[in-house]
């Protein structure tokens, strides 16, 4: 451990989605990274990256999930191992990818058994991301249709017992969220 990280207190956080949610491009936005260029370049993440870096007096280590399928399957069989010491983990929606909203929940159902499993008290958060400016001006993603389309699907699947938020996300204005009313 660098020295200058001596005495910070140290945050585990998981990044979890399908392909191509824009789970990177959070990375690059919770380390305040301006540069546009970092952005445009971005490679789907092949595997696991894991990215430590401090913020004031805490130390984050940021796990970073590649979603491929080939991936998910294998993260599924070692998620509870994953899970270890975790205090938050955001699972990432693409909103704009209506066509794979099932596939997302679908993921998003087997973490939850996990999470019940080992009976985990992680800070869970929903992040409806790609929420970009304007957007709620199409009819597809007004508040009402997307309650429609998969914030009551998601409130459905999380069990009443447990705590989590949803968040409308975007990296334009450099991250930015807000709360779902659930």
């Amino acid at each position: 451990m660098n020295s200058s990280n001596k005495g910070k207190k140290s945050k585990k956080l998981l990044l979890i989605g399908l392909d191509n949610a824009g789970k990177t491009s959070l990375l690059l936005s919770l380390q305040k990274n301006t540069n546009l260029l970092s952005y445009y370049s971005l490679k789907p993440t092949q595997g696991l990256n894991i990215v430590n870096f401090p913020d004031r007096d805490t130390l984050f280590n940021i796990w970073d999930f590649g979603g491929q399928e080939q991936f998910r399957k294998d993260y599924l069989q070692h998620l509870d191992e994953y899970l270890t010491e975790v205090d938050k983990l955001i699972f990432v929606i693409d909103v704009q990818d209506t066509e794979r909203y099932e596939i997302a929940l679908q993921y998003l159902v087997r973490i939850i058994e996990s999470l019940k499993r080992i009976e985990s008290n992680i800070d869970l958060s929903i992040f409806l991301h790609k929420f970009d400016p304007g957007l709620e001006k199409l009819p597809h993603f007004t508040d009402k249709n997307i309650a429609l389309n998969i914030v009551n699907k998601i409130k459905k699947i999380v069990p009443p017992n447990f705590h989590y938020k949803m968040f409308k996300t975007s990296i334009y204005t450099v991250f930015q969220k807000s709360s779902m009313i659930i």
